[in-house]
């Protein structure tokens, strides 16, 4: 009864502030791309959208996409040492290891899949801004978004050309450099980033040497360019790359080892058509691209028949390709989107079990909205059918077919230019992965086979809530319920492995957010912003132990102050709080289910030109302190994370 009294409350004074209504530009008039696949206000999505625009990545000291995610309080974080991150919402997650096709969070670059789960391959250079979708994306990209969606949006090259070098140094021997440039010329538009660093081990906020967790190398490429060949027609072409060398690969910091590492890399191309005609409201967009994740970890003290030598190293390589085509036809009261998505996965390991398996995946989709009302009241739905095939190329297993079908609906409705109240339902799925649906092997006496009756695990949930926006004033109320259905578990029988559609969960929850801009409410030449969001959730159970979900945090929060004399001086003090959560003690030995505590993150940062040389470019400085109290945490127990580190870095821009 406690939440909907708050609730209510919430709602009530949102909607009792219909009399401040002001005509500039607020956030809901935001234009996001995430939601339909095609360009529209915040104020017409029935989804609750969050975006991390240029202002606040840059505000920020993440180094990667996870911890950028983990100081915006999105959801729960599982990060390790040696570049591995997973990151949660709503309860579901991207794989630990990073692999795509078992994930329930699904990441995306420039809109279509990035073929990894491990958000610290994706790095903060050349990022325009980031979408996110709270809860399910599964009509408009496909398996595995069921918790939520993130779309990273790299920087297309607008205005005059610009060049810049930067250069960081930092606690732990961290250095880093980068160089890039962007800009348009005529009918060229360009945006392209290159940066490389190192970093040693660091130490835990007790002072203690956590050997092994640093890295020889980690370098990111990017590049985003577009020719504009006739008036609303660019082809263009996006390429990224990352590649980290010899990065710590620890045990538990009570159980160090000193010597395994692990080589990461990510890489992909895009080749895209976007196009219309003058003369008719048509747009459409056509890509291909291909990808390759791979991850080698290598352990020097493998013990083999013949004594110790080198060791043999483990492998995983995924790649991936793909197209996509859509057409959409924008009428003023009325937009409909239709298409097709196509994926193709390889997913070659080694050596103990050489195993390849390939995984086919044709869908179509159609998106469409109606708006009604003077605009005011906007109707949107959806629908999507999926073919899968999984072949088994290598070792033992069974080719296997699965076909699935997904709808959504919602609705927004203006209350005024400033607030808007929202409702959707969506189902969300994943698909069952080829170990699961086809396996059959041996590995270390064990015999591993898949289920072939398999059927999709799913998802459906329902959402409500009111975002409101002023010139001084943005917040937002949401509230959720999901009901997750046929989660597959691998099951032990008989020294056989084998996996069956078995677990249900039931999650609810709140997610709230407030910025307010004292500096404008008082008309001052500087901007004062203290920030939160926060997320709780009322409901977390697996329905078949009536125990909490683990590894799910009941309550997840980020705030700050944001200040900016906007004369080139700004600060940013930002706090991330971790909640309880229900996890495995691995590190014991005894795989026992214990509550690990919660805990809070301060990280400051603080930038300032320090001088504008006119037509010879501008000087600015940045300082960082990581963990600024010093706190004692990890985000899995036994991988404690770095104690208070200082950062430093300077700009030079052309």
């Amino acid at each position: 009864m406690e939440k909907w009294i708050f609730i209510t409350v919430i709602l009530t004074f949102l909607i009792s502030q219909n009399s401040f209504a002001y005509e500039n530009q607020t956030s809901l008039d935001t234009i996001v791309v995430t939601a339909s696949r095609y360009k529209e206000s915040i104020k017409e999505t029935p989804m609750n959208i969050q975006v991390i625009g240029p202002e606040e990545i840059e505000a920020s000291s993440a180094r990667d996409l996870g911890e950028l995610l983990s100081e915006k309080g999105i959801g729960t974080i599982r990060q390790y040492p040696g570049t591995l991150t997973s990151v949660g919402i709503r309860g579901f997650r991207t794989e630990t290891h990073g692999n795509d096709l078992l994930g329930h969070v699904l990441i995306l670059l420039d809109g279509r899949r990035a073929g990894t789960g491990n958000v610290a391959k994706i790095l903060t250079k050349n990022i325009e801004r980031i979408e996110i979708i709270r809860g399910p994306g599964a009509v408009q990209y496909g398996s595995a978004g069921i918790g939520g969606v993130i779309n990273v949006i790299t920087k297309r090259g607008r205005g005059k050309p610009h060049a810049f070098l930067e250069g960081t140094l930092g606690s732990f021997n961290y250095q880093d450099g980068t160089i890039g440039s962007f800009g348009k010329i005529n009918k060229f538009d360009y945006s392209f980033s290159y940066s490389r660093g190192k970093m040693d081990d660091y130490d835990t906020a007790d002072n203690t040497k956590y050997k092994n967790t640093g890295y020889d190398k980690k370098e990111n490429y990017s590049f985003n360019i577009g020719y504009e060949f006739l008036p609303g027609n660019r082809i263009g072409v996006i390429y990224t790359k990352f590649d980290v060398d010899r990065a710590g690969n620890p045990s538990y910091l009570s159980q160090n080892d000193l010597d395994d590492y692990s080589d990461k890399s990510l890489s992909s191309a895009d080749f895209i058509y976007e196009g219309t005609l003058p003369s008719l409201p048509l747009f459409w967009k056509f890509r291909y691209f291909q990808g390759k994740d791979r991850d080698r970890w290598v352990d020097p003290l493998t013990s083999n028949p013949d004594g110790w030598d080198d060791g043999i190293p483990s492998t995983r390589e995924t790649t991936h390709r793909g197209a996509q085509g859509q057409l959409t036809l924008d009428m003023e009261n009325f937009v409909i989107t239709g298409g097709f998505d196509w994926v193709y996965y390889r997913v070659e390991s080694s050596p103990y079990q050489p195993r390849e398996t390939k995984y086919k995946n044709p869908a179509g989709f159609i998106l469409g909205k109606v708006k009604l009302l003077d605009n005011r009241f906007v109707l949107s739905g959806g629908a999507r059918y999926d073919k899968f095939k999984v072949e088994v190329e290598k070792g033992e297993g069974h080719d296997k077919d699965k076909t699935h079908i997904c709808p959504t609906i919602g609705a927004t409705y203006l209350i005024n230019d400033n607030i808007k109240i929202r409702a959707n339902y969506a189902q969300g799925y994943r698909m069952p992965s080829a170990e699961e649906l086809a396996s059959d092997y041996y590995l270390w006496g064990r015999h591993y086979r898949g289920n072939s009756d398999l059927d999709p695990e799913r998802s459906w949930t329902a959402e409500g809530g009111v975002d409101a926006s002023f010139e001084y004033l943005d917040t937002s109320l949401g509230y959720f319920y999901t009901h997750f259905k046929d989660k597959i578990e691998s099951k032990d029988v008989n020294q056989v492995t084998t996996y069956e559609n078995h677990g249900e969960a039931k999650i609810q929850g709140l997610e709230a957010n407030l910025s307010f801009n004292i500096g404008k409410f008082f008309d001052l030449p500087y901007k004062i912003k203290p920030y939160g969001n926060i997320v709780y959730l009322f409901d977390r159970k697996d329905e078949e132990t009536n125990h909490d979900l683990k590894d799910t945090e009941r309550l997840t929060a980020s705030y700050g102050l944001y200040v900016s004399d906007k004369k080139g001086f700004w600060s940013n003090l930002n706090f991330e709080y971790h909640g309880n959560k229900w996890i495995k003690d691995y590190e014991s030995g005894r795989s026992a289910v214990i509550k690990k505590g919660g805990f809070t993150v301060a990280n400051l940062t603080v930038g300032k030109k320090l001088t504008d040389i006119g037509r010879f470019g501008s000087l600015s400085i940045k300082g960082e302190i990581r963990n600024l109290l010093d706190k004692d945490y990890s985000f899995v127990k036994g991988y404690p994370m770095p104690g208070r580190s200082f950062y430093i870095g300077i700009r030079y821009e052309y």
